[in-house]
């Protein structure tokens, strides 16, 4: 769906992207990484058509999005970090604005009302923008993206500035996206990358350095196979029946955390599965299992070891004066207050 071929971008001598090629498949939800100036924003505004590329190529559903934008946008639907909001009109007008914007050819009412039923605006949409809460206004900002049914949706930090009520329905809601589009997201909280998207790219000095699902990130960045278990019974006894596993380097009691029971990290020859043997030694002894999980490396400690690996070739931020762009795109940061809703608003609607 998107294809990305040897991409480079410069800023007169600064190198922004360095290369880097990748693509999207159909109906994937992909989380797009990197440190504060590794070029990842600069990425997203040229698959926006945004900028153009000093070289390489960007297709979008088979349209390059330099030789045919046209049908190339058609098939994208982009939130930025602020959303595009006009605060002196309602939801409804504001959708209405966008639906002309686009040229969008689908039945009006029921394309928009389908929208706000997706993303749980319906409530609001006679209401003035500027009377809602942050987190609805980050729900008109993904609506607005959704507009025109595009195969693609880029929402760069999606949950930025909302509390923990309103990031775990923003995060629903994308998750449902997904069933329907193909989801690129970017955002610096990595436990929400980890907990939506099922691929993982990393860029860092201008440059990809990692691609895969992060459990096999966690594999190919560290050798070690370990797991915590939790077993009811002596601790001595346990370990004397670990001990006597095959396949199994070594074991350290972490104590007793449950009443009853003990914990053991247990770290494994390297490739060996010894969860099946592990099962068989204590169930043959009356030992119950009551818990078993990975070890694996967390998406924070594989981006820590991907991007300071590479920290040579770390590139400082690209002033964004330096960039000669006019934006044409409504200033939602001198507006009313945040958390104001209108008078009458339920508790729980204002605290959305």
């Amino acid at each position: 769906m998107v294809e990305i071929k040897n991409l480079t971008k410069k800023y007169g001598t600064k190198l922004a992207v360095d290369n880097i090629s990748f693509t999207v498949k159909e109906g994937e939800i992909l989380g797009f990484l990197g440190p504060n100036g590794a070029g990842k924003s600069t990425t997203m505004n040229i698959l926006t058509g945004y900028l153009s590329a000093s070289s390489g190529e960007v297709s979008i559903g088979g349209f390059d999005i330099l030789d045919n934008p046209v049908e190339a946008k058609k098939k994208i639907g982009y939130l930025p970090e602020h959303p595009p909001l006009y605060m002196d009109m309602t939801v409804r007008e504001y959708l209405d604005f966008v639906y002309d914007l686009k040229k969008v050819e689908e039945d009006r009412e029921e394309h928009l009302s389908k929208i706000c039923d997706t993303v749980k605006i319906t409530d609001v949409k006679d209401r003035l923008i500027s009377n809602l809460s942050k987190g609805y206004k980050q729900r008109v900002g993904i609506a607005q993206a959704m507009v025109g049914n595009p195969e693609v949706l880029i929402l760069d930090e999606p949950t930025v500035g909302l509390d923990p009520k309103q990031i775990v329905e923003i995060r629903s809601v994308i998750k449902k996206l997904g069933r329907e589009h193909t989801v690129i997201l970017s955002s610096h909280i990595l436990q929400e990358v980890n907990a939506i998207c099922e691929r993982v790219i990393i860029i860092n000095g201008g440059k990809l350095v990692a691609s895969d699902t992060p459990e096999n990130l966690g594999k190919s960045i560290s050798n070690e196979n370990k797991f915590q278990l939790r077993v009811a019974g002596e601790e001595r006894e346990i370990l004397d029946i670990l001990d006597g596993v095959s396949g199994i380097k070594y074991v350290n009691s972490l104590g007793r955390k449950e009443s009853g029971s003990i914990d053991f990290v247990v770290e494994a020859e390297p490739d060996v599965d010894v969860r099946t043997p592990i099962f068989n030694a204590l169930a043959s002894a009356n030992l119950p299992i009551l818990s078993l999980q990975t070890l694996d490396l967390s998406l924070e400690e594989i981006f820590l070891e991907v991007t300071q690996s590479q920290a040579g070739t770390y590139i400082a931020d690209v002033d964004e004066e330096e960039i000669e762009i006019v934006n044409t795109e409504p200033d939602a940061t001198n507006n009313a207050p945040e958390e104001v809703v209108e008078e009458g608003a339920s508790e729980d609607e204002s605290n959305l």
